[in-house]
């Protein structure tokens, strides 16, 4: 009970206390929108726009990784397809958007598990 007294006389008085402006509001809200900007907005552009010059940088003979965890090498880059040979006498054709990594010859993709590769 003695708490709930100090609450209450640590509290202002009615009436006592000023709004804020709108200003002050609308001032929060345009902070709020800038941090969003910077945090999500900006940077997932920059993203889209390094995914955009990796699938136009695809040539045939590049080896690369698809999001379905194919690896094959392109034998013909079309404008929204990819031809790829993935095994002595196997080629699919897929979607250019499809394409997560850009691998070197020997290279593993970039989330395998060094572990898991190890039993070749």
């Amino acid at each position: 009970m003695d708490t709930w007294m100090m609450v209450m006389a640590m509290a202002p008085a009615p009436g006592g206390e000023q709004q804020p402006s709108g200003t002050f509001f609308f001032g929060w809200i345009a902070i709020m929108i800038a941090i969003f900007y910077v945090m999500i907005i900006r940077p997932q552009r920059r993203r889209d726009k390094e995914r955009q010059e990796l699938l136009k940088n695809i040539k045939s003979g590049d080896r690369v990784l698809f999001s379905g965890g194919i690896v094959g090498i392109v034998t013909n880059a079309k404008e929204k397809t990819f031809t790829i040979k993935v095994g002595e006498k196997t080629k699919l054709e897929v979607l250019r958007g499809a394409v997560t990594q850009i691998l070197d010859k020997e290279s593993l993709p970039s989330d395998l598990d060094p572990e898991l590769s190890s039993t070749k």
